[in-house]
């Protein structure tokens, strides 16, 4: 048996002993964690947390780490003293936005299975008898959520990974991440002491970029302080714990003023977020004490103020106690909220898992040790992944501004498709002067500008023919939507419309082993002539789905993959070899759909290259000239018309918008955004990774087997599905449509079968095409064709059909003529 690889963790707080101990338990003994502060109180995050844990979370992953870190932390004890007490958690409303959404949270819960329900003021009041009923209108109970305490967390979990031969040291401090040959080597300390290793971990929470830069590596993190004070004695609490059980109630959050609320025996703890942003500088630890530390600030009593009327306004009790001590904690804020795991792409063996609260330490730790000792993590770490972000996301700029303002919207009503307010403007396409004289309402993503709709064609909205006619919609589902998008769908399926899918990843592979790269990395062949395309897919050596790429061939060794994110980019390069270029080139390209009946209507008076359907058939390409300019066109279409994605030079693509749109007039040529594009491809059943499948989920299960060569060995993730097939499967992304031809959920929502919960909501649209919404989710693959399900949406259910796909043109005539 070979030995062990050496570890070093850097950091000591929750999840860098939550990683010593996972690693261990895998039979890693090779492990040191190192800390600059004392053990086992540090100074970092940890030593101060407040211990929350409320699993809900908008995230299926977010959630499973959780209940992980709670199932995880029951187990622990130092001494008979707990680690987690499980008093619950009480989230209450006091406007009816709010109630509202803690209906749509209780959605997620059942979705993500955690235990919960919304209930009534007076429950609320029984639940925790310090609230006034009359404040509230109701609350979200979970009583499997409570409290962690951090420290004797870590205090367990160390005891447990030393007895299995991991070393602990404080007060060593690195300074440098040694490495050779591109990868990393161990650690030198401060006192110059050299500490080899053939992996190294940083988990040094707020610290993370300073780490970072010892590698060459850019950490996308802000550390901000966030408000907590101590009350002394409250009246109604006295006599209900002691210095051993410290708290009963549920934990408590009031989401409309931004607090939260814990017991500490007979005193309260209230946290804050309702004050401005605080960026923190952290200073290196001195001495460390309870009440003293890097990571706590001194107190600015002015800005908790509002904080405190607010908290005696719920808890009337509060009346009679005053502020006892407070101080400012230091945490770590992202860009878009989320932890950050990964592997430096310049330095092998350096890793980082930052960014990680008390609440999901434990699932982070334990994905991070899946990854090192098993190459892969049981859950999908594309939300979490840092690699996830484009390089304008993780500039200070960029990161300060966005992390400060997800600080600010914490405990936020927060829509799925609403978008920042800031920074914007960032990245756009060639085509954005043009989208903005027709009226485009942009939403954001990834700090690319995306129009939704165009605003020049509201007037088509009385020309719709009545089947196209689209509903009313309820007030959650009518935000940043618009009965615009029917237009657009309807001239997209009856006439030619143009899509901007600049924003959409594109890698060039080229030299000498690029197509092996390729071959080696995806299921399909792509192994074709010069002028194919094909759809493929990128999986796990488990065989999850870890992408689904669309391989174009422009040359005998030149190809360029239609990619979903960074992740991709990130993947492929590391899997390249010294004879293979890998270059991102979206942002020097641009690309429009032209997609419609009339499509090649307005193409080929444009060009004197054939677009005839037997010179260019379906998933080919071609090299042409439109209006004189040099383009790629693909046929291609993610929306199941006839029609070209049509590539060019950044350079070009005004030029290229404004030939298209105006030969496109005497056909009713409109702009199309990208809420007609998402309701289309879903009544083609055409999926979205990250959304309807993932690495959790394998091509059959997902309805992709067709991408699958059966006649192709040796790729990456081939053994793991080699012995798979449609008959295989226990669960199936399923199509459905909503019964009552009206109400649109937008994901996420639980699916009941017989009035039990079976699955989740992954993609939703109303489908302008059909004429009613389209659904698709993931079920046992018992309801098939026909099975009448129920979707929690909100308050209330909505009755759906498991129904065969794709809902349009499943001849694929349209598309092929």
């Amino acid at each position: 048996m070979s030995a062990s690889p050496r570890v070093v963790v850097i950091g000591a707080g929750i999840v860098g002993a939550n990683l010593a101990d996972e690693l261990t338990a895998r039979g890693w003994d090779q492990v040191t964690v190192v800390d600059q502060g004392p053990l086992p109180l540090t100074g970092g995050s940890t030593s101060h947390a407040p211990g929350l844990v409320f699993q809900t979370n908008p995230s299926r992953t977010m959630t499973r780490f959780a209940t992980y870190t709670v199932e995880k932390f029951k187990g622990l004890d130092v001494d008979g003293a707990w680690c987690f007490n499980q008093v619950g958690g009480l989230e209450v409303a006091t406007t009816p936005e709010r109630l509202a959404d803690l209906h749509r949270k209780q959605g997620w819960a059942t979705s993500w299975g955690v235990p919960g329900e919304v209930v009534g003021p007076d429950r609320c009041a029984e639940l925790h008898p310090l609230l006034d009923s009359g404040q509230v209108l109701g609350g979200f109970h979970t009583p499997t959520d409570g409290l962690a305490k951090a420290t004797r967390v870590v205090v367990a979990l160390a005891r447990r990974a030393e007895s299995r031969g991991a070393v602990f040291r404080g007060s060593t401090r690195v300074a440098e991440v040694l490495q050779r040959g591109g990868r990393v080597t161990g650690v030198r300390t401060g006192t110059g002491e050299d500490i080899p290793a053939d992996i190294v971990v940083s988990c040094a929470g707020f610290w993370g970029p300073a780490i970072g830069e010892l590698a060459g590596m850019r950490v996308p993190l802000l550390p901000l302080a966030h408000q907590y004070v101590r009350t002394g004695q409250v009246p109604g609490l006295v006599g209900r714990n002691d210095e051993q059980t410290e708290a009963r109630l549920p934990i408590l959050r009031h989401q409309d003023r931004d607090l939260y609320y814990r017991e500490h025996n007979d005193r309260l703890g209230i946290g804050s977020y309702a004050h401005r942003p605080m960026p923190a500088r952290p200073a290196e630890p001195a001495e460390v004490t309870e009440s003293a530390m890097p990571s706590m600030l001194p107190f600015t009593e002015e800005d908790f103020a509002p904080s405190w009327e607010a908290s005696t306004r719920l808890l009337p009790s509060l009346c009679e106690a005053k502020i006892d001590t407070g101080f400012n904690g230091i945490f770590s804020f992202t860009p878009d909220g989320g932890p950050l795991i990964g592997e430096s792409p310049e330095v092998a063996g350096f890793w980082i898992a930052e960014a990680v609260w008390v609440t999901h330490s434990a699932g982070v730790a334990r994905a991070v040790a899946q990854l090192l000792v098993e190459g892969r993590s049981e859950i999908a770490l594309h939300g979490c992944d840092v690699h996830r972000f484009d390089e304008i996301e993780t500039t200070g700029a960029y990161v300060d501004e966005t992390a400060q303002r997800n600080f600010v919207e914490i405990y936020d009503v927060v829509h799925p498709l609403q978008p920042k307010l800031s920074p914007r403007g960032l990245r756009v396409s060639p085509f954005h002067s043009r989208q903005k004289e027709l009226g485009a309402f942009f939403l954001e993503s990834h700090a690319w500008e995306r129009p939704h709709w165009y605003e020049t064609n509201a007037h088509l909205v009385k020309d719709l023919p009545p089947e196209w006619q689209p509903p009313s919609r309820d007030a959650w589902s009518a935000m940043f939507h618009s009965p615009i998008a029917a237009v657009e769908a309807w001239k997209t399926r009856t006439a030619v419309a143009l899509h901007d899918l600049t924003s959409l990843k594109r890698i060039e592979v080229s030299g000498p082993g690029a197509l092996d790269l390729l071959q080696r990395l995806t299921t399909g062949k792509v192994d074709k002539p010069v002028g194919s395309v094909t759809y493929t897919l990128a999986l796990d050596e488990a065989g999850g789905i870890r992408g689904d790429l669309t391989v174009a061939r422009l040359g005998e060794q030149l190809f360029q993959v239609g990619a979903n994110g960074n992740l991709d980019v990130d993947y492929v390069r590391r899997q390249a070899g010294s004879t293979v270029q890998v270059r991102d080139v979206t942002g020097g390209t641009c690309c429009l759909g032209v997609w419609g009946p009339l499509a090649r209507d307005l193409l080929q008076p444009l060009s004197r290259d054939d677009f005839s359907h037997e010179a260019l058939k379906y998933f080919c390409l071609a090299h042409a000239h439109i209006a004189g300019l040099p383009v790629v066109a693909m046929r291609l279409s993610y929306v199941g018309e006839l029609g070209w994605e049509i590539y060019t030079s950044a350079e070009y693509g005004q030029r290229l918008w404004d030939v298209l749109f105006e030969a496109g007039r005497p056909l009713g040529v409109v702009a199309a955004g990208r809420a007609a594009f998402n309701s289309l491809r879903l009544e083609k059943g055409y999926r979205a990774w990250g959304a309807d499948m993932t690495t959790e989920h394998n091509p059959y299960e997902a309805g992709l087997g067709f991408a699958v060569n059966a006649k192709k060995t040796g790729y990456v993730g081939y053994e793991a599905v080699a012995e798979l097939g449609n008959d295989t499967v226990s669960r199936r992304l399923s199509c459905l449509t909503v019964d009552d031809g009206r109400s649109v959920v937008l994901g996420s929502e639980p699916v009941f079968l017989d009035g039990k919960p079976c699955g989740y909501v992954t993609s939703a649209a109303f489908g302008h095409t059909v004429g009613k919404p389209v659904v698709y989710a993931w079920l046992p693959a018992s309801a098939t064709v026909g099975t009448q399900v129920e979707i929690g949406y909100f308050d209330r259910r909505v009755r759906a059909t498991v129904t065969a796909e794709p809902l349009v043109d499943p001849e694929m005539a349209r598309i092929r003529r």
